[in-house]
């Protein structure tokens, strides 16, 4: 399995996702600060990844202090915490992570030093591991959905680069694989990062999965003419109605599906789902460097001075998602129902 991401005695590792697919280098971070870094820049991407990510780096800020008390090391704790939460606005499985590293560090209360940074470090080797559980059991809920043969279609990369390994969206249809389902796989390119043809290809291609890359335009024309059969994507960050913010062109393909008659899944772990948010029009929309939209490969692609649009995500309305797959099972419209019960562990509720 692929490692996006771990916990070494040198530091932080992260597969560099930037240099992929021609080049599989590595980066390993010894600060919060350069964990913050390969979230913002992408080194490292994905809701789930990001969250196992943001916990690493506060495990390891934490690690270095040489703070002298407890009331020190908690004061450090907050500012780690800013500077790793100002890294991606839009992915909730980073404040997700951020609060479940600080209420670890609140049930250390009068423990030494020593104590607070192992169970720290420890605690978010444990999000490392739940992670990868989770997208293997959301996996086989999933498969259960996709055609036993024919085309799917997926946007962006949901896989195990986008997860601490195995994926969401990707690991359903991994898990589909494995069941003996015949699918053959459709990967959006996804502008401007091109998170589909270059991650996504790469990860199947390694699989040994049949995988076909699309540009982003294509996707339409190929649900008319009968290529695809179902569609799954990731998310990241589900308001409690049932809305999805995706990466950008998410949308799109969405409301393609409904005119096709093509069911269109949503694949993501329960620390996605934002109960406090109530509906799409609340979530917040990173918007990234323009240069990702004018330049490829580091060719100008644009004229100088044209007004540029770079939102990272947009918002699918729960009315074009026919289900969302959790690792706690299957969550259907209404959405505010049956999201609320998964998050608390009702899974007879929406069986």
């Amino acid at each position: 399995m692929i490692e996006t991401l771990e916990w070494t005695d040198a530091g932080v590792r992260f597969i560099d996702q930037t240099k992929l697919p021609t080049e599989e280098t590595y980066v390993v971070c010894t600060t919060h600060g350069q964990v913050a870094d390969v979230i913002r820049t992408m080194v490292v991407r994905g809701a789930p990844a990001i969250g196992v990510s943001a916990a690493m780096g506060i495990a390891l800020g934490v690690k270095n202090s040489v703070a002298a008390s407890e009331s020190e090391l908690r004061r450090e704790f907050d500012e780690i915490a800013r500077i790793i939460g100002e890294t991606r606005p839009t992915a909730v499985n980073l404040f997700w992570a951020i609060q479940r590293m600080k209420a670890k560090l609140d049930s250390l209360r009068g423990k030494s030093i020593v104590e607070i940074k192992s169970a720290l470090i420890e605690e978010s080797k444990r999000m490392h591991a739940e992670d990868i559980a989770a997208n293997q059991a959301m996996g086989r809920h999933g498969a259960t959905l996709m055609p036993s043969s024919g085309g799917v279609l997926t946007h962006c990369n949901a896989g195990a680069l986008a997860t601490a390994g195995y994926g969401t969206a990707l690991g359903v249809i991994r898990a589909a694989v494995e069941a003996g389902k015949k699918i053959h796989v459709y990967a959006d390119e996804t502008r401007p990062f091109l998170q589909g043809s270059r991650l996504t290809a790469w990860e199947l291609m390694k699989d040994g999965i049949s995988t076909t890359v699309i540009s982003d335009n294509m996707a339409g024309a190929m649900m008319r003419r009968g290529k695809i059969q179902a569609i799954v994507v990731g998310a990241d960050r589900i308001a409690a109605n049932g809305d999805v913010a995706n990466k950008i062109g998410t949308y799109s393909v969405a409301v393609l599906a409904k005119e096709h008659g093509i069911p269109f899944y949503v694949a993501a772990p329960i620390s996605t789902v934002d109960l406090a948010t109530p509906d799409g029009s609340k979530i917040p929309i990173e918007q990234r460097n323009a240069k990702e939209v004018t330049h490829i490969g580091g060719r100008q692609m644009v004229p100088d001075g044209v007004s540029v649009e770079n939102p990272a995500f947009d918002v699918t309305p729960a009315k074009y998602v026919e289900a969302i797959i959790t690792e706690r099972g299957i969550a259907r419209a209404p959405y505010g129902e049956s999201l609320l019960a998964l998050a608390n562990e009702e899974v007879a509720a929406v069986r």
